[in-house]
């Protein structure tokens, strides 16, 4: 299927021929909404409100647009210039953007009620799975999210302190996880010049062939090898980490074990990975609240995610959630599609209001 290259080939076909351009509403509504977040559910939100004719703003923590698109995707998946070039559109658009402004610390959502007609919360799931085993507080464990952010800042020509700098280089280092986060953790390592990467996940190996059982158009749980693979990585699969072992307060290797289908751990069946640098890629839990929601009174599900209604409203009238806040981690597609839903859910609100 070479689906993405056809997209791929129209859209950059579409820019260099300069069709695609920035669509000037001809008309404004009076109507402003703030969205918190500028992944990809939130400029997908900010864009449709835009063009609808309401006035947005756009606010991100950090001190670049694109939330994890910037600084969780390494370049050579997503290079950075394909996020700006798009975000020029929408300034040009009348989107306003503001960085390094977190909400809970340097303004509140109670206050940005106040001031905006409705409000729409995209943050992104972004509170790590943790690995609580025997040894976690050994130096040299460290979660996917804060390598691969890093790395990101270290392209861009960011200073980095020395002491907050994950070195890599001539390094053993263990990845803890399978999934496409990991395989990044491998790819932005063999970057970094390290000695050996190794890549263990607690799920069976899969098969390389699409099973009887999902024939297409079914998505094949099947093994997928990423070019972060292909350029050198040791990977195992059936393995549980039980313990992280260390000498004068940092890792030195993983004790871990073989597990079966259910991802029980097979009696005697321990062994041991050297390693001076572990990266835990286990996925994300649920949105970073603390302080977000101080005094706003909004409600969170059983997993720590915002709720919502069949509107995509919070408990709280006038404020609105979309993304992987609200449905948990996911793809980059479902969150663009919860951008679009929510401008429509917010423009309903406002219109009747």
């Amino acid at each position: 299927m070479t689906i993405r290259e056809n997209e791929l080939a129209i859209i950059e076909t579409a820019f260099e021929a300069k069709l695609v351009k920035a669509y000037i509403p001809p008309k404004r509504t009076g109507n402003t909404v703030a969205v918190i977040g500028s992944g990809p559910a939130g400029l997908s939100a900010a864009a449709f409100l835009n063009r609808i004719g309401h006035e947005v703003a756009v606010f991100e923590k950090d001190d670049r647009i694109g939330g994890l698109m910037t600084y969780g995707i390494p370049d050579f998946k997503l290079e950075k210039s394909i996020i700006d070039r798009r975000v020029m559109i929408f300034k040009h658009e009348g989107i306003k953007f503001y960085t390094s402004v977190e909400v809970g610390r340097d303004t509140t959502i109670a206050k940005m009620k106040k001031e905006f007609d409705a409000v729409v919360i995209a943050v992104g799931s972004r509170v790590p799975r943790d690995l609580r085993i025997e040894g976690r507080e050994l130096e040299g464990i460290h979660f996917a999210m804060d390598f691969l952010k890093q790395f990101n800042r270290y392209v861009a020509a960011k200073k980095i302190p020395a002491k907050e700098f994950i070195d890599v280089k001539e390094k053993k280092v263990v990845v803890i996880g399978g999934g496409d986060t990991g395989a990044d953790c491998v790819g932005v390592a063999n970057r970094m010049g390290a000695k050996k990467v190794t890549q263990i996940e607690i799920l069976q190996k899969l098969p390389n062939c699409r099973p009887a059982d999902q024939p297409w158009p079914m998505y094949p749980k099947i093994l997928r090898t990423s070019s972060s693979h292909e350029e050198g990585c040791e990977r195992d699969w059936s393995v549980t980490t039980k313990k992280f072992i260390g000498s004068k307060g940092h890792v030195t290797k993983l004790l871990a074990a073989r597990t079966d289908s259910s991802m029980k751990e097979i009696k005697d069946t321990d062994f041991e990975i050297s390693a001076d640098i572990v990266i835990l890629a286990l996925g994300f839990l649920h949105p970073d609240t603390a302080g977000l929601l101080n005094g706003s009174k909004i409600e969170l599900d059983q997993r720590g995610n915002i709720k919502t209604d069949e509107n995509f409203m919070t408990s709280s009238k006038g404020i609105f959630a979309a993304g992987d806040c609200r449905r948990g981690q996911s793809l980059i597609v479902w969150a663009i599609d919860e951008g679009r839903r929510v401008a429509e859910a917010v423009n309903r609100y406002l219109m009747n209001t």
